[in-house]
């Protein structure tokens, strides 16, 4: 029997940075009020702690400050890069996959169908958690991957494969073996009508990205506390050309790989953990 899914830990976290950032970082570029709301109280903490820049003593609470303002830097850059693409693509629906508590169906979408995919555990915290935010909540489209199909799930939901769709693919790839990105890359295909652009963010390779996870799972027990990633491991990397020739195969043609790093650039932004934009890129593919 497959065991019960939970709630992923890692949506917390990137909400958690997305909160930090908003008002902060790359200001008139980057916005998300959202991310305050669907953050509980004791999740706000750290995120206040980095707003006011005020640096915690004890070891626990500094380890948590370090880890959002780091992920405020990746997100502010991660999150411009895929709504400029996404403002840039007409299309009437939008899918978000992996959606976390991503908050562009409120923040970004108004006037075009948002389609929140995600693990049914995820979805019921998330349902709870969005209840006051105000304006058209997406529909949500809970599956379970071991059991369910992504495609018939959407036309469930009310999805038109017909028409052209946004697909946002973000922080979500790494935790796929590379035989279920394939398999996903190919449902989108197959939903996707032409003029729908596929965005989608991706590990690359680097002996230093796996050193790092390591140091920060052994920092995590330092605390006395689980690391976020224990239940989400990673499981592929690709480099810009792999996943190039992977949307290739399924006919989308990829128009730009943007480097985070040179995104952060131009944000103005001072970023301190550099590898971690470096290997995150962001690639833009379009369906004829």
């Amino acid at each position: 029997m497959a065991e019960p899914l939970k709630a992923s830990r890692t949506a917390v976290q990137v909400c958690q940075g997305r909160a930090a950032a908003d008002g902060r970082l790359a200001v008139g570029r980057f916005a998300d009020p959202t991310a305050w709301v669907l953050l509980r109280p004791d999740e706000r903490e750290p995120v206040q702690w980095v707003r006011d820049g005020a640096v915690p003593r004890p070891w626990a609470q500094r380890i948590d400050y370090e880890t959002v303002l780091g992920t405020s830097e990746l997100m502010a850059a991660r999150t411009v890069a895929i709504d400029d693409a996404v403002r840039a693509c007409e299309a009437p629906q939008v899918v978000i996959l992996g959606a976390g508590l991503d908050g562009r169906a409120w923040r970004l979408l108004s006037g075009r169908a948002v389609y929140e995919v995600d693990q049914p555990a995820s979805q019921e915290d998330k349902r709870r958690r969005c209840a006051p935010l105000e304006g058209e909540p997406p529909v949500f489209v809970p599956v379970d991957f071991r059991a369910d199909r992504l495609d018939a799930a959407l036309a469930a939901a009310g999805h038109r494969p017909e028409l052209a769709t946004v697909w946002v693919w973000e922080g979500v790839v790494p935790y796929l073996t590379p035989a279920q990105v394939e398999a996903t890359v190919g449902v989108i295909a197959g939903c996707s009508a032409a003029g729908s652009r596929l965005v989608v963010n991706f590990q690359t390779p680097g002996r230093g990205m796996a050193l790092g996870r390591l140091v920060a799972r052994a920092v995590a027990r330092s605390t006395g506390r689980a690391s976020v990633w224990r239940d989400e491991p990673w499981r592929s990397t690709w480099t810009p050309t792999e996943m190039a020739s992977l949307l290739s195969r399924h006919g989308f043609g990829a128009v730009a790989d943007i480097d985070l790093v040179e995104v952060a650039a131009e944000l103005g932004l001072v970023v301190r953990r550099e590898l971690s934009l470096r290997h995150s890129p962001v690639m833009i593919a379009d369906r004829g």
